[in-house]
């Protein structure tokens, strides 16, 4: 057998071996089924609806009008038993049925709602696939918050970059908490903290609570620390196997390294986690999908840094580096380097409200300004308003609010007529960004 023929035959081997594992995958997800639960009242007026699967599953949710209902198309799932709910105001029936290797639930619905995506606990012996909804009469069609999950790198026993008299765990938590505060007092945003205050959490673990909690997107915030005082700057990184330049490949080692476990684990997933690694092979369109998104997030936010008169650029352009927290399947997801502590100009920056801050702004209007071309289905986004609408909090000013959305005094006052007026908590005012 001549040289070429057997590298034709191994080539052919190598494409027998993939397609037979990508059958081994795909027959052990479609292992997970699904049950119906419960439906029950809240307190709130909302109803919470409970189904059970076996694992974590690859959800994808939307709500439709004329009629109104609800459907969630579950990946490689199957359903245990029969699966149909008596009226439950303002829920008509639900149902579900199989459409080749995944299921279709379906919530038929009197009148709009205001729901919350569906979202799954884990359990030891099962995983709760959770809905809630409430009827609102003062909607016309079925509306849903946009999702947005915050992580704040490092954590805990892992400090990350070491600066003097500053630690990267702790700038990445309050410029995290800075862009909670704007998302969560803005109407039609809900933010969750992958990391909410000084604990460890592994590279696994976050951007599996991600897909657990239905994030539309994923923002992780790192800053960063070199041998060199001089190199300042932030940057702003998508996921690849191949790095776009040397420092992007030396920073993605850096993170893994900083995190020994995270090396023994990986491949080693709980069984009822969802396998990110397989399903980019099984979900190819929409993986590829998710890294043209979220090129599209980095740039929205890289235009809006580059913007900043306090931040400098480190890298000009979107960088790629292989950061396990970015791996997700179809979360659109980037991560940001706010800049260098070891850098003095960078260090005093970090170290302030105020520089901690316009990071914070940069993040959320590239955030705004992604959904302002990516517009989803069923939130506040899809009519494309021409501003959004802000809480007032206790301790706010107006000052603080044009730094937070990137405006003038004088615009929010003349936006909501606030001459000689006094703003109050609870209020809601009016800003065009």
């Amino acid at each position: 057998m001549n040289q070429a023929l057997k590298l034709t035959m191994k080539a052919i081997n190598h494409q027998l071996l993939f397609i037979l594992l990508c059958i081994f995958t795909l027959a052990t997800e479609a292992a997970n089924k699904i049950s119906f639960d419960r439906i029950t009242e809240l307190e709130s007026g909302n109803l919470k609806i409970v189904f059970h699967l076996d694992k974590v599953a690859l959800i994808n949710s939307y709500a439709l009008d004329d009629p109104s209902r609800i459907v969630i198309d579950l990946k490689n799932t199957s359903i245990k038993e029969p699966i149909e709910s008596k009226f439950f105001a303002p829920i008509k029936l639900i149902r579900a049925n199989e459409v080749g290797n995944s299921v279709r639930v379906v919530l038929d619905l009197k009148g709009s709602v205001y729901w919350k995506k569906p979202w799954q606990v884990k359990h030891k012996d099962r995983v709760d696939l959770i809905l809630e909804i409430k009827r609102d009469r003062k909607i016309s069609n079925n509306l849903r918050d946009i999702i947005v999950a915050i992580d704040a790198g490092h954590g805990g026993r892992d400090p990350g970059a070491v600066g003097k008299n500053l630690l990267e765990k702790d700038v990445t938590l309050l410029i995290s908490k800075e862009l909670e505060r704007t998302l969560k007092n803005t109407r039609g945003y809900m933010p969750i903290m992958i990391r909410p205050d000084d604990r460890y959490l592994n590279l696994d673990d976050r951007y599996q609570n991600a897909r657990k909690l239905s994030a539309d997107l994923f923002v992780s915030i790192h800053a960063d620390a070199f041998s060199l005082s001089s190199v300042k700057g932030a940057s702003v990184y998508v996921w690849s196997e191949e790095a776009s330049s040397i420092t992007a490949e030396t920073l993605s080692k850096s993170k893994l390294s900083s995190s020994p476990e995270v090396k023994s684990k990986i491949g080693k997933l709980d069984i009822r986690d969802f396998d990110e690694d397989a399903a980019r092979t099984l979900y190819q369109i929409a993986y590829e999908a998710k890294i043209d998104n979220s090129v599209i997030l980095a740039e929205k936010i890289l235009e809006q840094l580059k913007r900043d008169p306090y931040t400098k650029m480190h890298k000009p352009n979107v960088e790629f580096a292989d950061f396990r927290v970015l791996k997700s399947v179809d979360i659109p997801s980037v991560l940001i380097e706010s800049g260098f502590i070891s850098n003095p100009d960078d260090a005093k920056r970090l170290a302030g409200k105020p520089g901690r801050r316009m990071i914070a702004r940069s993040v959320f209007l590239g955030i705004h300004n992604y959904f302002k071309e990516k517009p989803k289905p069923n939130t506040f986004m899809t009519s494309l308003p021409k501003y959004i609408e802000y809480e007032i909090q206790k301790g706010d000013v107006i000052s603080e609010i044009a730094i937070r959305f990137g405006v003038t005094i004088d615009e929010i006052i003349n936006w909501n007529n606030l001459k000689n007026k006094s703003i109050y908590p609870g209020q809601i005012i009016q800003i065009t960004i």
